[in-house]
């Protein structure tokens, strides 16, 4: 589906590397591999947040015959060093170690940090790049970088949660704020391996919402008359207080055959409330290569009752990458097929949506809302 707004918004080459936080303690040339997948949310002065996450990797990686990678430590950033024939570099986001074979042990090349970028109230112009409200890596369990923020707004505070990674843990953290713009850390909130924790815009029956995405090592199968995948599926909790998750006995979504996505599906935008019920967009992902082709898909839920899905698009897709989109942007392109949405705000009769295109870049579009038949 093609849309008459749709652009990048924000490039890789719109950070100003000499405010990374990693630069007081890394000395080497750094350059930024993607500004991409935005956490967005309206200010109180009706301009829109981006919350980017900005990938900062080493412009040499590879010295002489080692692999390095950065970590944060309470001492500052460091540097790790892995032999290069010890590591599988099939992906580019990410090299794996050998010798932890058959587990599945992993570094990156490069280190997430949030970058806090204010646009108009369309998200079609930039006002200000808030470098001085970074939120960087400052506690072991982010030792690899704080990735892919979303941000609800519930009861007049602005809940941040992000994917926390290191070897101790991948987990989901929450920050909180009054204004969207200062940033407390609240604590982690899911200690198990969990990409895509998305809050509700709201409380149903006094209590919060949110959609999960657990990760595993390893998946059963589903029986040989089924029509869904084993796999990542999106589940469903609530909470009295945020800290405190229950999950549902029931299966959420997953992903099932006669749609495109049979390699894994997960959450995109915090579900906001329509006059038709909880309208959340998702992703799938279809095999192909070591990613996958990534696209945006949207389901429709009970206003009182989330569980029951009212209506579900999981076959034609709302968002799917596009070239002429990143043209101006090949020479720094290492993935192709990837849209991950990640933000979604009312603007009157569209929605603003927020989207990482081909972990790169920031991309809004505007979406009719006669496309959910609101």
């Amino acid at each position: 589906m093609k849309f008459d707004i749709d652009k990048i918004i924000f490039r890789p080459d719109d950070v100003d590397l000499s405010f990374s936080p990693l630069r007081k303690d890394i000395n080497i040339e750094t350059y930024v591999l993607g500004a991409f997948n935005p956490g967005m949310n309206r200010l109180q002065n009706g301009n829109l947040l981006l919350m980017v996450r900005v990938a900062e990797a080493l412009k040499e990686p590879v010295v002489d015959k080692y692999i390095q990678t950065i970590r944060w430590t309470p001492d500052g950033y460091t540097l790790d060093k892995y032999p290069i024939n010890r590591v599988k570099t099939d992906d580019p986001r990410k090299f794996l170690l050998k010798e932890y074979l058959p587990t599945n042990v992993l570094a990156l090349t490069s280190l997430s940090w949030l970058l806090p970028v204010e646009l108009s109230p369309d998200g079609l112009e930039i006002i200000n790049i808030h470098y001085e409200h970074i939120i960087g890596p400052d506690r072991t369990s982010q030792e690899y970088g704080i990735e892919d923020a979303r941000i609800s707004f519930i009861d007049d505070k602005y809940y941040l949660t992000t994917c926390t990674v290191s070897s101790e843990r991948h987990a989901t953290s929450l920050y909180v704020s009054s204004d969207g713009l200062h940033y407390d850390f609240a604590g982690i909130i899911l200690d198990h391996q969990n990409k895509d924790m998305l809050l509700f815009e709201g409380k149903i029956a006094d209590k919060y919402y949110a959609l999960t995405r657990p990760l595993g090592a390893l998946y059963f199968a589903s029986p040989p008359e089924s029509q869904l995948y084993p796999g990542p599926s999106i589940n469903l909790a609530s909470s009295p207080d945020l800290y405190h998750w229950k999950p549902t006995d029931e299966a959420f979504i997953r992903s099932h055959k006669g749609t495109r996505s049979s390699k894994r599906i997960g959450g995109g935008t915090p579900p906001i409330l329509t006059d038709k019920g909880w309208l959340m967009l998702f992703h799938g992902v279809e095999n192909k290569g070591e990613v996958g082709i990534y696209r945006t898909f949207w389901a429709m839920l009970n206003r009182d009752n989330p569980h029951h899905i009212i209506k579900i698009e999981d076959v034609n897709p709302l968002l799917e990458s596009h070239d002429e989109l990143t043209n101006d942007l090949k020479e720094s392109i290492y993935l192709t097929d990837v849209v991950f949405t990640t933000g979604i705000a009312d603007a009157g009769n569209h929605f603003v949506v927020a989207s990482g295109e081909l972990d790169l870049a920031c991309r809004i579009t505007h979406v009719p809302k006669s496309v959910f038949k609101l």
